[in-house]
């Protein structure tokens, strides 16, 4: 509404310049075209005799000019008015008002209802429309100035003209204006809704953003206790390795070298018999402690898995079980081909592993079962036993095997989870295989 008015005052203020000047031209011309045959050589004549005077008066005052004209003045460069129709104001001297000086300067100047000047209290006081015009008079030949024409139109129909033209100006502006008006409406609608769909795009981008600082932070928690537990389960599991070795193999090779420090065997009152007896047994102590050094190896070092595939993996970690401990454990396999990174395939072998030993150490390996599953591109490994089961909470406060396959399922992205009663005990890992090489 404010450029409207602004732009419709402009234009309309335009509009009602360019009529003045257009009207006022055709009168100028028009008036100068009747009194400027009248006029004398005002070069050399600088006031007006009566004769001139009594031909001014009868142009004016008859005809056409009379019923258009209110009042005509002639004025002289230093503010002499040369000749009046308001007899009282002839040979009357007033100060050079801007639109004098303008029009002897050789410009036409015109004004709407515009009546300021000290000589004109009669137009002031007629109350009507009235045209304002200065029209300078040309020397023929020369065209320079020698006077100005001043003279009121009476603008009745000027006035209804430019009125017209205002409301046209007006109604333009308006139309266009609103035209423009919804057009940008239409746009700020539009850019609106594109700012309220952004908004509650972002508002989700960070609800998401904040779900994943809160899941990073969780993680870096469990990272850090992963961290701290690293330590913890190395040096466990030296330890372990450390007592495997000195009850076992140390202990028989002990056994062995107390047997060649005795004097059977450098003893002459020995006999061969009982030498023979003596070696075999110390053959068999040195017999043992190589069996118990590659079991404990075997438990150590991985089998060759980068290129065996998933089932494979599972039955080579099961049989190498059947192998150290005599049992059975039964295996179901899914069969679904699935293609592992190296680190998962070390993960789920290390898992059954230690599940399985677990089991057999604490729960018996009573009716031992693997089970494999694929769904939803997960893969999901089961490894249970009918023992007399345990309370996990103690175990996975306490248990440095558990919380080592935890800490690898889960370095993975994966999910580790325990379930023991009394009627067995089953732990579970599963690996998402989209988020794996992410992990």
């Amino acid at each position: 509404m404010g450029a409207m008015i602004l732009i419709g005052a402009f234009v309309a203020g335009l509009i009602e310049a360019a009529v003045t000047r257009n009207s006022a031209a055709a009168t100028a011309l028009y008036v100068d075209s009747v009194v400027a045959p009248i006029l004398p050589d005002m070069q050399t004549n600088q006031m007006l005799d009566e004769t001139v005077t009594r031909a001014l008066d009868e142009t004016l005052g008859q005809g056409a000019l009379a019923a258009r004209l209110m009042s005509f003045r002639l004025w002289r460069s230093d503010g002499l008015v040369l000749y009046s129709n308001d007899k009282k104001l002839m040979g009357k001297r007033f100060a050079v008002n801007d639109d004098l000086k303008t029009a002897f300067a050789g410009k036409m100047v015109a004004n709407f209802n515009k009546i300021d000047d000290v000589e004109s209290e009669a137009e002031r006081a007629s109350g009507k429309p009235l045209l304002e015009i200065y029209n300078p008079v040309l020397q023929p030949w020369s065209g320079k100035v020698v006077a100005v024409s001043e003279f009121y139109e009476i603008a009745d129909e000027f006035q209804h003209s430019l009125d017209q033209a205002r409301l046209r100006s007006w109604l333009a502006v308006a139309f266009f204006t609103l035209a423009f008006f919804l057009v940008l409406s239409v746009i700020v609608l539009r850019g609106s809704k594109t700012i309220d769909d952004q908004r509650r795009d972002l508002k989700q981008r960070v609800s998401e953003l904040s779900d994943l600082l809160l899941q990073n932070k969780r993680l870096h928690a469990r990272v850090q206790r992963a961290s701290q537990r690293a330590a913890a389960l190395n040096e466990s599991y030296l330890r372990r390795i450390g007592a495997d070795i000195h009850d076992g193999p140390a202990q028989l090779m002990a056994f062995a070298a107390l047997r060649l420090d005795s004097d059977v065997l450098v003893n002459p009152a020995v006999s061969e018999e009982t030498r023979e007896v003596e070696v075999m047994a110390i053959k068999e102590s040195l017999d043992e402690a190589m069996r118990e050094i590659r079991n404990i190896c075997e438990g150590l070092v991985l089998p060759h898995i980068e290129a065996a595939d998933l089932p494979e993996i599972i039955q080579r970690a099961v049989k190498a079980h059947e192998y150290r401990t005599g049992s059975s454990v039964d295996i179901s396999i899914s069969g679904t081909p699935v293609q592992l990174e190296p680190s998962a395939k070390i993960c789920i072998y290390r898992f059954i592993q230690e599940a399985l030993n677990n089991g057999f150490q604490h729960g018996g390996g009573i009716e031992q079962r693997v089970v494999e599953t694929f769904r939803d591109q997960r893969v999901v490994v089961d490894v249970s036993d009918s023992g007399p089961g345990f309370d996990p909470a103690d175990v996975c406060r306490s248990g440095i095997g558990l919380a080592g396959l935890r800490d690898r399922v889960e370095s993975l992205g994966g999910h580790f989870t325990i379930e023991s009663s009394a009627r067995g005990t089953r732990v579970r890992m599963s690996l998402n295989l989209d988020g794996l090489e992410q992990a």
